[in-house]
């Protein structure tokens, strides 16, 4: 709405969000370190972009950044860890491995001048539709759950792809959107992974034993 500190009101305050989605899963992360650690990240994840969007300089961009790209690091271990019981040093590994693959896939994808920024979020639902897939077999609650994960965030990316596009015909323009999806979304994550170790004691117990 032009180049002050109050310069975007609904984005700003939208990144709420966030922080009301952590809030609202913090009491089901108990006793599971990981999906405390992601609740944690969410909360900073609403502060970062709130910060960006209310200052829009260097260090509030990385204030934004960093907490979304450790809330994948996290996730990403977490599933390895959890949904397919890998040991430690193979989840790390891999965890190192998938986050350079994403990298340099959002550089290859169709239509990427057509996504502008959003082309490096897009290999995410790929990347969780995988794993859905790989699931559907051993685990079909869970892969029913990281699906509409990644579906959900289809639809934010979606949102934010068209922000630019739309905002002279919709005044506060779509980014709005792509905060309150992406609090939907991660919380909601967040529930996919809680269930997945609740589902059986053995499985719960050693979700609270592993880091």
């Amino acid at each position: 709405m032009g180049p002050g500190l109050w310069a975007e009101p609904v984005n700003a305050v939208t990144n709420l969000a966030f922080i009301l989605a952590a809030l609202l899963v913090w009491r089901r992360t108990g006793g599971l370190p990981k999906a405390r650690a992601l609740a944690i990240v969410l909360v900073l994840i609403g502060i970062g972009s709130g910060l960006f969007h209310t200052f829009a300089q260097a260090w509030a961009a990385l204030a934004d950044v960093l907490p979304i790209l450790g809330y994948i690091v996290i996730y990403i271990y977490a599933s390895h860890r959890d949904f397919w019981g890998q040991g430690r040093w193979i989840a790390t590994l891999l965890t190192a491995l998938s986050v350079p693959a994403m990298m340099a896939l959002a550089q290859v994808l169709p239509f990427r001048e057509a996504l502008g920024g959003s082309a490096g979020y897009v290999p995410v639902p790929l990347l969780i539709f995988l794993h859905a897939a790989f699931l559907a077999g051993r685990a079909p609650a869970t892969a029913r759950g990281l699906a509409l994960g990644a579906g959900l965030l289809c639809l934010s990316i979606a949102a934010r792809t068209l922000d630019e596009p739309l905002c002279g015909a919709v005044p506060p323009g779509t980014h709005f959107l792509w905060h309150v999806l992406n609090a939907w979304m991660l919380g909601w994550m967040i529930l996919v992974y809680v269930r997945h170790v609740e589902e059986a004691p053995g499985r719960l117990a050693g979700a609270r034993a592993r880091r």
